[in-house]
């Protein structure tokens, strides 16, 4: 019995450090955040509680529009970074001459720090001394500068691309580390038997990559959705807000206007939409396991 009790205790000191860590950094703040969502916290010595005002005021269309803008912005990037990702990670694992130079080139939008891309970016959308302008109008598709994040659909689109750029290489890579892990003797057999290099691809490696993408899908989205560097630096969440998502409207209202209160509401409708995708990651994570096909 107290040979027992001393490897409980060991256990609990062993996991000390990471409990404490847990508390310190992410529970109190979570914690403190809710707290604050319930008051009008701002610039004044005093605070009171205002129970759900906070929530209230932040349900209406113009948050509305901001919550769908979110979601779509996320939907595209994501989407986008996948399949590239997945198109890449298979050409990087074919056996092609030079293939190692091709996995290093695929590195520097990743290692290259990212506000130094995305001022990169934004110099390269602008519609009088930038390249992507320049070019559309030295081969004839645009008649006169085309000032890319100055109107709503060009600049959300391009926020999209930035974001892509930056987030491919991670995809990639963690691919091509799950496709080299897929045993070859699947794809020898396969090559025996007279499949083609598409069919291969189609009934090995892409069913057997499907948990690893479910994966990356999902850390892909939490960083997404998140986002801040990207938007705030191209286009300040503009023009005419065509551009602001959810973390950025919690920056607005929190930081710039000083509305603490308001804008903890909303890091908390945040964590609550994020905490929500998570459970069903895992969800299909688990019945993946399980083999469950429904």
């Amino acid at each position: 019995m107290q040979a027992q009790r001393g490897a409980v205790l060991f256990a609990w000191l062993l996991l000390a450090p990471a409990l404490l860590y847990v508390t310190i950094i992410v529970a109190y703040p979570l914690v403190d955040t809710f707290i604050l969502s319930f008051t009008d916290a701002s610039l004044k010595r005093t605070t009171e509680w205002v129970g759900w005002a906070n929530y209230a005021k932040i349900f209406n269309d113009t948050f509305a529009g901001v919550i769908l803008r979110t979601f779509i912005w996320t939907f595209f990037s994501v989407s986008i970074k996948m399949i590239i990702g997945t198109f890449g990670a298979t050409m990087l694992n074919a056996a092609v001459p030079g293939r190692a130079l091709f996995r290093i080139l695929t590195m520097p939008p990743w290692i290259v720090p990212m506000a130094i891309g995305i001022f990169m970016w934004g110099w390269m959308y602008n519609g009088q001394f930038g390249m992507i302008s320049g070019m559309l109008q030295r081969f004839g598709l645009v008649s006169g500068p085309v000032a890319f994040l100055a109107e709503g659909s060009t600049a959300f689109w391009a926020t999209v691309i930035t974001d892509v750029w930056i987030g491919v290489p991670m995809v990639t890579l963690y691919l091509l580390a799950a496709t080299q892990s897929i045993p070859q003797d699947l794809f020898e057999a396969a090559w025996v038997d007279g499949a083609s290099r598409f069919y291969r691809f189609r009934r090995i490696t892409l069913p057997l990559l499907v948990p690893s993408m479910i994966t990356m899908s999902m850390i892909s989205m939490i960083s997404t959705f998140n986002s801040f560097d990207i938007i705030w630096i191209l286009t300040r969440g503009g023009p005419n807000g065509e551009t602001t998502t959810m973390i950025i409207d919690t920056y607005k209202t929190a930081i710039g206007s000083y509305k603490y209160g308001e804008g903890a509401a909303r890091a908390v409708l945040i964590c609550i939409f994020l905490s929500i995708f998570s459970v069903a990651y895992f969800r299909v994570v688990n019945k993946l396991s399980a083999g469950d096909p429904r």
